[in-house]
């Protein structure tokens, strides 16, 4: 969110967030970070879009149920460019100052 402004000047329409959470949940993630009109907060309630691009991550053993693995995607005209598929754990390939320098 601190980097939105420099990734759109890139030329980038839509900086967005996806969760398999409900449109609600991520609503209220969205307010509570402030992103206003920066960051489009998306719902995968189902894990629909996770299954389609096969980035389901298990997480059942937690009590959490499929979820979509942390990922970051430069996508152009509907194809995906770069998919950078983050560690668990890490924060290395999903980070802005990595998307700013990929754009």
């Amino acid at each position: 969110m601190q980097n939105a402004d420099d990734i759109k000047a890139k030329a980038v329409d839509t900086i967005a967030c996806v969760s398999v959470n409900d449109a609600f949940v991520m609503s209220a993630w969205g307010d509570a970070c402030g992103v206003g009109d920066k960051v489009d907060m998306l719902s995968d309630g189902n894990g629909e879009m996770a299954a389609a691009l096969g980035l389901e991550l298990d997480a059942s053993g937690g009590g959490l149920g499929i979820r979509i693995q942390r990922f970051a995607a430069i996508v152009e005209d509907g194809v995906v460019t770069t998919l950078n598929l983050e560690k668990p754990g890490a924060f290395e390939v999903i980070n802005a100052e990595t998307i700013l320098d990929q754009l």
